[in-house]
């Protein structure tokens, strides 16, 4: 195996072989246009962000600045959203669902070294995959860390650090991120805490 094919199996692998270094900048300089582009040139951003991530839905919007090291082990779905200063270090794969939306500044950090310090100078590094189900929300300034899995219809709290995986319909928050409670039909009536919707059409 090549390192790209150590990297994208999750293996330890060095950052600057057999070409690595060389597709990172290639990307850097798509995200380095991406990230300077006027706010009415919406086509070439559309165009620019499609040729940057490995899969995309039919709807993807991603607020510039963005950060990521690859783009091609990116995968979003229908309906995604990132609002500014997103980071993904898409070292594994980062899979994500349909209706996936980020709020300002969240970070996906598949990338991370060993934890042993002669380990770590070795010049060895590791990608561990992330997956992110359908229609989740994650709150601003969260960290996800390598090889979480989130599930489906889950919110993440603002400032979490998610450590550990995440069941379906709950909501998360802290560091370490932690499930608070389900979300329930009850909570269909509430946009915000205890305040109902007032208009007819938010179903």
């Amino acid at each position: 195996m090549n390192q790209k094919e150590r990297m994208l199996a999750g293996l330890p692998y060095k950052a600057w072989l057999d070409g690595l270094s060389e597709e990172r900048t290639a990307n850097k300089l798509k995200v380095h246009e991406y990230n300077l582009l006027r706010p009415d040139e919406t086509e070439r951003r559309d165009e620019l962000i499609r040729s940057i991530l490995g899969h995309t839905g039919k709807n993807v919007y991603i607020e510039p600045p963005f950060h990521c090291d690859y783009g091609s082990n990116i995968s979003v779905g229908e309906n995604f959203y990132a609002n500014f200063n997103c980071t993904i270090l898409d070292v594994g794969k980062v899979v994500m669902g349909e209706n996936v939306m980020f709020a300002p500044n969240v970070s996906i950090y598949t990338a991370g070294h060993p934890v042993h310090p002669d380990s770590r100078n070795s010049g060895y590094e590791y990608g561990i995959a992330i997956t992110i189900g359908n229609n989740v929300w994650i709150g601003g300034n969260a960290i996800i860390n390598p090889g979480v899995t989130i599930g489906h219809n889950v919110v993440i709290g603002a400032g979490s650090v998610v450590t550990k995986d995440i069941p379906d319909n709950v909501i998360a928050a802290g560091s370490p991120c932690r499930v608070i409670r389900e979300i329930t039909e009850e909570d269909r009536k509430y946009y915000f805490k205890d305040k109902e919707f007032d208009v007819p059409d938010y179903i």
